[in-house]
């Protein structure tokens, strides 16, 4: 689970001078195509930018989720399977003399809209590392719930570098990018790519993920957060001093099943390590997971470290049936459709 807090800080080392250079060809801003919403473009001379951007990013989902023994940094290793759902946040900047931020939409009222922020930290990141004034007035739009599990903080961090280096004309590479993305966050990188990924050291270090086709999913919403250091803590404290050795043995029928878009494989892989420190803090969960394979889902469980739930089902059709089901149910606040896998942090022409 994500916050708009900052809680994941690990020097990866700062991005290369080539942030701070003027755009050139064959350096832009580079993130996957085929986004019918707009992309980032960069080839030739740097595109003429307005004194507006706006830029959409999508929620994650953990598939596969194992968590090893806690490093002696705090954090822990991880082997994971990202995949970006359609589910967004919307950044939008303007040109401004100095910095401020203001957030509307889903939990807006329990965000900071100050430097505690991710996306302030982020733009703030960025523009150290360009040698530019961090001068821009943000606005977060929340879709994303806040504190669900779903890395909504980490993709507002990932939409302010996208829109900031585009507002003050920036030339940077993904990778550069991504080197920002990791020393704000585990999950800020995999926000920037999107698609489906397998993430490794702390959730940072991303491998792409073929996958074929889409995949349907229902997302049940709590009335309460998790704080994911929380989950982490009843985690350790569960295991003891016993902690699993990690590999990407697990992960692998996982990724075969999005490969050959087969649903009952990947359904009966799925697996959370938080999912019992989640039920732990939050009990109820369990009678919305029950309600969800009772109803038809072909998997239910936590999503990251909780409290939202998700249900793998194999078809747009069922996944809007099994929604107003639960929904009927009353076991969650609200839910809502997704699929994946979508594009990451992208600019909406």
């Amino acid at each position: 689970m994500d916050t708009s807090r900052r809680r994941h800080r690990v020097d990866h080392g700062r991005a290369t001078d080539a942030v701070g250079r003027n755009p050139s060809p064959g350096n832009p801003i580079s993130l996957p195509a085929g986004d019918a919403e707009g992309e980032i473009r960069g080839a030739g001379r740097w595109p003429l930018v307005s004194d507006m951007v706006r830029v959409r990013v999508p929620a994650k989902v953990n598939l596969h989720l194992r968590v090893g023994a806690r490093r002696r940094d705090g954090f822990h290793d991880l082997v994971t399977v990202y995949l970006a759902v359609d589910l967004f946040d919307e950044l939008i900047a303007l040109a401004a003399d100095d910095f401020a931020m203001s957030i509307e939409g889903e939990g807006a009222g329990s965000l900071p809209a100050d430097p505690n922020n991710l996306a302030w930290q982020a733009a703030s990141l960025l523009a150290t590392h360009a040698g530019v004034p961090p001068a821009a007035r943000l606005t977060i739009r929340k879709g994303i719930p806040v504190a669900g599990g779903l890395a909504g903080g980490s993709a507002d961090a990932a939409a302010a570098l996208v829109a900031c280096a585009e507002l003050w004309r920036i030339g940077a590479s993904r990778s550069e990018l991504a080197a920002i993305a990791a020393q704000l966050g585990s999950d800020v990188p995999f926000a920037l790519t999107g698609g489906c990924a397998v993430g490794t050291g702390r959730g940072e270090l991303l491998s792409p993920a073929m996958t074929s086709g889409e995949f349907h999913l229902v997302l049940a919403f709590a009335d309460h957060g998790i704080a994911t250091p929380e989950a982490y803590r009843i985690l350790d404290r569960m295991r003891g001093d016993i902690a699993p050795t990690l590999d990407l043995n697990g992960s692998r029928v996982v990724l075969d099943a999005l490969r050959h878009n087969d649903v009952p494989q990947l359904a009966a892989a799925l697996v959370n390590d938080l999912q019992r420190p989640a039920l732990s803090l939050s009990p109820g969960l369990q009678r919305t997971l029950s309600a969800g394979r009772e109803l038809g889902a072909l998997a239910a469980m936590v999503s990251g470290s909780g409290p939202t739930c998700l249900f793998l089902v194999d078809s747009a059709t069922g996944a809007t049936r099994l929604a107003a089901a639960l929904a009927a149910e009353g076991v969650c606040r609200r839910t809502r459709v997704v699929k994946g896998p979508v594009p990451g942090a992208r600019l909406v022409r």
